[in-house]
């Protein structure tokens, strides 16, 4: 009778520690990507509602590279929506704010500074309340 107990604990902990199908890994790596892609939204809207509330002239592109660096950080899903999100608001805020083009080129330059993880404060303004 122990050596059936024996056999059966050794077979559930062999069954247990052996690597699971493909399949569910590549489940739990699509849903890491879902997970870090909306943790990298949060970070990008905190980061615009930050820029919002501090109302600091000349720090726009410091909280453009500040959103995609903490979005890109959770990894390829907050890199992905760090992109999606800034190419949208550039999109549409060239074709109705009229700050024209170079303002969209200078912003979407510190859009892919922050998500290759550069510092962002590269562009931070001097006097910006160190809370941001």
């Amino acid at each position: 009778m122990r050596l059936w107990v024996c056999i059966a604990l050794l077979s559930v902990v062999l069954c247990v520690s052996a690597d699971r199908p493909r399949i569910f890994g590549k489940i739990a790596e699509a849903g890491k990507f879902v997970r870090d892609a909306a943790g990298g939204a949060r970070d990008m809207f905190r980061a615009y509602t930050d820029m919002r509330e501090a109302n600091y002239k000349g720090a726009d592109k410091y909280f453009h590279a500040r959103g995609n660096y903490d979005a890109a950080r959770r990894g390829p899903g907050g890199a992905w929506a760090a992109k999606v999100i800034s190419d949208a608001r550039e999109g549409w805020q060239s074709r109705v704010s009229g700050r024209g083009a170079e303002d969209t080129r200078l912003d979407q330059e510190a859009n892919e500074w922050g998500r290759r993880g550069r510092d962002p404060n590269h562009y931070r303004p001097k006097g910006l309340p160190g809370r941001y």
